[in-house]
């Protein structure tokens, strides 16, 4: 029987409504990093998609890299987020928090005590980051210069994930999926462009995927079989992302994610938020290759997969086998009832990009529903 992109599915432990994923947005309409009571509303209006996968989340003020985002770490953050997953529970939804350290991809004004941000290496990236003046204006800058994590340290960045998954889990979240891609710090360790360390976390594949493994073994301990996804975006140039080899190197990710019980693997394809099509090295990159080592492995986690998609495509990957879940990033901003528009053939609102970052409930919790 040919899979339906609206009809139930099981990822690990999370019984789904239907294959149509919220992916990860970021909003910035956290002060202070606390979830807002209007961030509650805007989860729970989405919450016909099958799951939601919550905003990037600092799991500690170190790991913070824009202003505004929400945190894991301090009371009243937990707070705010104990009313978001109370509330789309409520709607009858599902959701997962995505775990987050962005390493150099921050500013010394957002770091502690104005430090610089941490990294692999010490090497600045060519991006920018968003900070909000002491005037409440919010602009983008360039990154500062990062210093390398002594190697005394990763143990630390372990233990700040391990802390943030057990929050996450006191507060309701169904699940946790571990931010490993885009340019942020996994990320950074697992690629040549960025990872120019000599010890036991550089150099070598498996080296530069060590701190990857360290914590996701370390989270999935703390959340529990099939509560556990991980993001991966094997190409895309986001915040200067580079690997001149990234087959071989995600081929290597996806079959140590294998030995572990994980909810999913979280695929953007392509550039992140850009053409899918886009490449590093000297081919092609190959999903189907990927998909099949994870599976070769023994991997049993949904695939997921993102960028671009629409009800078309969408529909093609599942009924062909391409992916279990897939994620729709920007649609889900101007239409939380996406999933009926889909099923529908609903026309689709358009977001309004100014309100994308920042501000208050306009072009957040303001847009219409079918009637």
């Amino acid at each position: 029987m040919t899979p339906s992109l609206f009809e139930p599915v099981i990822a690990g432990k999370l019984r789904l409504s239907n294959r149509i994923v919220m992916a990860p947005l970021t909003r910035n309409r956290s002060p202070g990093a606390i979830p807002a009571p209007i961030t509650a509303t805007y989860y729970a209006q989405r919450a016909s998609a099958g799951l939601i996968i919550t905003e990037a989340t600092a799991i500690s003020q170190q790991a913070q890299g824009y202003s505004d985002v929400p945190g894991l770490y301090a009371p009243e953050q937990l707070e705010g987020w104990r009313q978001v997953t109370a509330a789309v529970h409520a709607a009858g939804g599902i959701i997962v928090t995505q775990l987050w350290h962005v390493g150099r991809i921050s500013h010394a004004s957002l770091q502690p005590g104005g430090a610089a941000p941490v990294a692999p290496s010490a090497i600045r990236a060519a991006a920018k980051t968003y900070v909000v003046d002491e005037n409440g204006q919010g602009r983008f800058v360039d990154t500062s210069e990062p210093r390398a994590l002594a190697i005394e340290e990763l143990p630390g960045i372990v233990e700040d994930y391990r802390k943030a998954a057990r929050a996450a889990m006191n507060v309701g979240f169904d699940g946790v999926e571990l931010h490993s891609a885009n340019g942020y710090l996994i990320d950074q360790f697992l690629r040549s462009g960025s990872n120019k360390r000599t010890d036991a976390y550089g150099g070598s594949i498996a080296n530069r995927a060590r701190l990857l493994e360290e914590v996701i073994e370390t989270i999935v301990a703390e959340t529990g079989p099939g509560r556990t996804g991980v993001r991966i975006s094997p190409v895309t140039p986001s915040n200067d992302a580079a690997d001149s080899e990234p087959q071989p190197l995600f081929e290597h990710v996806v079959r140590m994610l294998a030995r572990y019980p994980l909810a999913y693997i979280h695929v953007v394809e392509g550039a992140t938020g850009g053409a899918r099509d886009h490449a590093q090295g000297d081919s092609p990159f190959d999903y189907n290759a990927l998909r099949a080592a994870y599976h070769a492995a023994g991997g049993e986690g949904a695939w997921m997969v993102n960028n671009g998609y629409d009800k078309t495509m969408a529909e093609a990957a599942v009924s062909e086998g391409r992916a279990d879940l897939v994620a729709f990033g920007k649609p889900f901003i101007a239409n939380p009832d996406l999933v009926r528009r889909l099923r529908e053939n609903a026309p689709l609102n358009e977001g309004d990009r100014k309100t994308y970052y920042g501000g208050g409930e306009q072009g957040y919790t303001d847009y219409p529903a079918l009637a």
